[in-house]
């Protein structure tokens, strides 16, 4: 099979995309006329060429985040996340407009706030309520797409269950194939077994299926590459599943290198858009919180000097973001400033404690000055707890995946925290737990789970039963 420029990798185009476009079109103009005829506004020439402009940006910004491709496979939230995205990219725009030319344009704010929100809502409803019927006519049989599996392997065994346990994805599974005597698989698994590999290529040549999945060992390339040779003499789609220990690895993902494709297994999730976008979130959010809590800090500062001797910061060399060493800070709340190849964690009752600074440390308030490390842009707001070095240099060699924390950069509060796993960690399972809930963090970031971890750490992240 002749391999062209593009590769074998394609985005899945959406066959209602088209559809989409000319509804949001029509949502986005419709939607400013109906708000200025509700706040009594003349309706100029110059409003109708803002509104077709701000539609022509949504669908070419849409258009560069992926909005228009299928949606099948991923859920609700994915695809609102990502319309809010690009309306608000679109907002921020009309927004410096308006702040630049209000007297030219003569749209008034209140007005132009309301068709925001009225727009953005009408958008998301919108998809909402087309995705719902998409799912009641798949469950129905319409729009569906018949899929068989190579390889009884774990990842197919489990591709096999997700389509399954969600028919309203319109996918019908016709079974699994694989050349190995069925006696070797499970009692629950044989009942998926419809043949062998020879009987799915030829259901793909008479075009009794839409998709086939391959899902057998890396290491049988040559069978995986004859594969598909002879599946390029068909129409159908053809997807590789990787071996089950891809799904564990950090924000795997493809990328190109001139004409060749490469899948990274180790890779984070804070490159292009989104590096820029978590930036801000952490930029805004620190600024704002430091200036709440500046006569707070000034207070905690005065209770430290006095409480003991010492200096009223305490700065200790962690790793940050790809394992650099950055330098965090705290308020002291101790009498010792352990800094070295050997740290001792804080224990209960622990005598280098000072009794203002255990208030501090079981509070989490000895944390506050990290926000000047966000400023600086040496932490974030959200991630994955630093550690002091030498306990870096301990755990990395116990514990499988535990330098992936640092693909982003260390943060004040966390997925593993809000959970419990915040404190003493004085067994190597607790470790563990933490690393554990840092990596789901890393592969599920989003924006909205930034948001939803700030807000629990209010009522679940300042305190907690091993913090010492």
């Amino acid at each position: 099979m002749t391999r062209d420029n593009q590769g074998f990798i394609r985005s899945h185009q959406n066959q209602f995309s088209t559809l989409y476009r000319f509804f949001d079109l029509l949502i986005i103009i419709g939607s400013f006329l109906l708000t200025c005829k509700s706040m009594n506004l003349s309706l100029t020439s110059t409003y109708l060429l803002l509104a077709v402009i701000a539609a022509i940006m949504f669908m070419l910004v849409a258009e560069s985040m992926e909005l228009y491709r299928s949606w099948r496979f991923s859920s609700g939230k994915e695809l609102l996340t990502t319309v809010s995205f690009s309306w608000g990219i679109v907002l921020l725009f009309g927004m410096i407009g308006l702040f630049f030319f209000e007297s030219n344009l003569g749209l008034p704010k209140n007005a132009f706030a309301a068709w925001a929100i009225f727009c953005w809502l009408v958008l998301c409803v919108w998809r909402l309520w087309y995705r719902q019927v998409l799912f009641f006519m798949r469950e129905q049989g319409h729009n569906t797409r018949t899929v068989a599996i190579i390889g009884m392997t774990d990842s197919g065994v489990a591709l096999a269950s997700e389509i399954e346990k969600n028919p309203q994805q319109g996918i019908r599974l016709v079974g699994v194939f694989d050349d190995r005597d069925v006696q070797r698989f499970e009692a629950t698994e044989r009942g998926r077994l419809k043949g062998n590999i020879e009987d799915a290529i030829s259901m793909a040549r008479n075009n009794e299926i839409d998709l086939l999945y391959v899902a057998m060992p890396l290491k049988a390339e040559d069978r995986i590459f004859e594969i598909l040779e002879r599946c390029g003499d068909t129409t159908v789609d053809v997807h590789i599943i990787p071996n089950l220990f891809i799904y564990k690895m950090l924000h795997a993902r493809w990328h190109s290198v001139g004409d060749v494709q490469t899948l990274s297994v180790f890779d984070s999730p804070m490159s292009g858009f989104s590096a820029w976008l978590k930036r801000m979130e952490d930029l805004v959010l620190a600024s704002v919180i430091l200036t709440l809590i500046a006569i707070p800090m000034l207070a905690i500062a005065i209770g430290v000097k006095l409480s003991s001797k010492g200096p009223v910061f305490f700065k200790q060399d962690r790793y940050g973001l790809d394992g650099s060493r950055i330098r965090v800070w705290k308020f002291r709340s101790m009498r010792t400033m352990d800094n070295g190849t050997v740290v001792k964690q804080a224990t209960k009752g622990d005598p280098r404690i000072t009794p203002f600074g255990a208030f501090l440390r079981k509070t989490s308030l000895d944390e506050l000055p990290q926000f000047i490390n966000v400023l600086q842009g040496s932490m974030s707001i959200v991630g994955p707890r630093p550690h002091a070095v030498s306990h870096n240099e301990e755990y990395r060699s116990l514990i499988s995946g535990y330098m992936l924390r640092h693909k982003v950069k260390p943060g004040i509060t966390g997925w593993a925290q809000i959970n419990g796993w915040r404190g003493e960690t004085d067994t190597l399972d607790k470790m563990q737990r933490r690393v554990e809930f840092d990596l789901a963090y890393i592969r599920n970031w989003s924006i909205w789970l930034d948001i939803k971890i700030v807000f629990l750490t209010l009522f679940k992240g300042f305190v907690g039963n091993n913090a010492y």
